[in-house]
């Protein structure tokens, strides 16, 4: 079969031939579809994920941990659960029984690829994490990314009243409003700039959610911002929901941003109820099926994975591996 195929970790994934998955006990064919080229795996590939040697522990191997593929039946269904050296950026793939779910009638498999995964980032906390009013101002920390500008749009949908976005991109931050954004905040801005538009587009009552898909030096400055200048009680929690690292891997964290601001930080994933992705998958196919999530994809065929894994001028977009 081809297939996507690293060879060492920190290079860029080959279309190249690789031998058939051969399916054991247990384990059904999916004739992938469509494998959205995500930061996670871009990351995984780099090798400096704490997930890379998981999931990339016999090399060569296909690149791709999850995707969008039909059944030998025809049944269009999301899968994953590939064992090593196989991977889902291939014309075949192997997984076990039931590790997939199927996608409705109307959704597009394209973005059914793309999608879902992203949206869990924001879908997941806001609903099942520490409890959300929804007069509370959510900010999202990279909202003109991908996820994020799927971010802005779920708080919105689960009815948060404020919901305020940050970014780099002019023509991406001039976007959020047309997505939902009730305000926006330049991070291209010099830091005390910055710091102003923080607390200019918070509310009356401050931000109570941070959804961060940058961390690195954005998430210093919000934290700076959320610091009181003065001794007194603290009058409420500010979850702060790390995602992402797409503008570094560390902060400088003063103790005074956590001992007098009250903000709280919860890893993306953390003590969420294991129902809460099921019933989150079907929020999210009925939200695709009545058209309420925009998201901007590039379908690009599986043969161009070298060019695509090299693309920088995305911009809020994701690129799709055609199958």
């Amino acid at each position: 079969m081809k297939a996507a195929v690293l060879h060492a970790l920190g290079e860029t994934p080959r279309y190249e031939d690789f031998p058939d998955p051969e399916p054991g006990a247990g384990e059904v064919v999916v004739k992938p579809r469509a494998v959205a080229v995500d930061n996670a795996i871009r990351v995984m590939v780099t090798g400096s994920h704490f997930a890379s040697r998981q999931f990339l522990s016999k090399l060569p191997g296909v690149v791709g941990f999850g995707g969008i593929g039909q059944l030998e039946d025809g049944r269009l269904v999301g899968f994953g659960g590939v064992r090593p050296p196989y991977g889902t950026m291939a014309e075949t793939a192997v997984v076990p029984e039931g590790a997939y779910h199927l996608v409705p009638d109307g959704v597009d498999p394209d973005e059914a690829a793309a999608v879902p995964s992203s949206t869990m980032t924001s879908l997941v906390p806001l609903r099942w994490g520490p409890k959300l009013n929804l007069d509370e101002t959510v900010l999202v920390n990279g909202a003109t990314g991908f996820a994020g500008r799927l971010a802005v749009q779920v708080a919105k949908l689960l009815g948060v009243k404020r919901v305020v976005g940050t970014g780099r991109d002019p023509a991406g931050l001039v976007n959020l409003s047309n997505l939902g954004a009730d305000g926006v905040v330049d991070l291209g801005q010099p830091d005390a700039a910055v710091l102003k538009s923080l607390a200019r587009e918070s509310g009356s009552e401050g931000y109570s959610v941070i959804l961060d898909y940058l961390w690195g030096h954005p998430t210093e400055i919000i934290l700076q911002a959320l610091s009181p200048h003065r001794l007194a009680p603290v009058k409420k929690d500010i979850r702060l929901v790390q995602i992402g690292e797409s503008a570094g891997p560390a902060v400088s964290l003063r103790a005074d941003a956590i001992r007098t601001s009250g903000v709280q930080v919860h890893g993306a994933t953390s003590a969420f109820p294991l129902e809460a992705m099921g019933e989150a998958i079907v929020q999210v196919w009925e939200w695709m099926k009545a058209g309420k999530l925009t998201a901007e994809i590039e379908r690009v065929p599986l043969p161009k994975v070298e060019q695509a894994w090299k693309r920088t001028d995305l911009h809020g977009k994701r690129v799709v591996l055609t199958i």
